[in-house]
């Protein structure tokens, strides 16, 4: 496991490393210009967004109807994966929308309902940390009511008016865009597999040291 991970890791950094020079020799799109650039960073981290509610809403969905701890760990480890790679959404769009659209925030429904997403995950994260005995079964069902929203987030643009871009706008991408867009996914999806790992590493580590306690308790009332 520790070597693995060292070798994703490894890779990710090497990805990361790579691609702002792919990106700073990739075309100019013809209208944004430079600050189309962000698209390579913005897209993909909504990609890893959505993969990640995904994975917690179907962990979630295992705790609750099998009552797997280790389902529970990667549902909590994804949510808050998602809140991580959805803030940084919400912060590089608007950086986007600045210059492309000439303000910061437009509330139509790819924009709305990413951050209502958003905040269904922050949501689970604090039912989890707050809401006592129960919280775990409790945010398991805000897991699956935010992997719901998936779909919803995503053909928002095809069917409603919007300033965002369609969601048909990467399989068209011009030869030397593609290859760089579809890089910077495999980057981040490296990034996101070696985060959910640690993450789930770590909680199950946490567990563990739960159990010794509970079990020192335990044999100290014997004593």
């Amino acid at each position: 496991m520790r070597k693995s991970f060292v070798v994703w890791l490894g890779v990710a950094a090497v990805m990361f490393v790579v691609a702002p020079i792919l990106v700073v020799r990739a075309p100019y799109e013809s209208t944004m210009g430079l600050v189309q650039k962000i698209f390579y960073y913005h897209a993909p981290l909504g990609m890893m967004m959505f993969r990640s509610a995904f994975v917690s809403g179907i962990a979630a969905g295992i705790f609750i109807f099998n009552r797997r701890a280790a389902a529970d760990r990667v549902s909590l480890a994804a949510a808050e994966i998602t809140v991580l790679f959805g803030s940084l959404v919400l912060i590089t769009g608007p950086m986007w929308a600045r210059k492309a659209w000439g303000v910061w925030w437009q509330w139509d429904a790819r924009l709305t309902s990413s951050l209502l997403l958003w905040m269904i995950f922050v949501a689970y994260l604090l039912v989890r940390r707050y809401g006592g005995p129960g919280s775990d079964k409790l945010s398991a069902a805000v897991a699956l009511f935010g992997m719901a929203n998936v779909p919803f987030v995503y053909v928002s643009v095809n069917v409603w008016r919007t300033l965002h871009p369609k969601t048909s706008v990467v399989p068209t991408l011009q030869p030397g865009m593609r290859e760089v867009f579809w890089f910077c996914v495999a980057a981040f999806a490296v990034l996101y597999g070696v985060l959910l790992a640690l993450r789930v590493r770590l909680a199950t580590q946490q567990a563990e040291v739960e159990r010794l306690y509970l079990e020192l308790d335990d044999q100290s009332e014997l004593s």
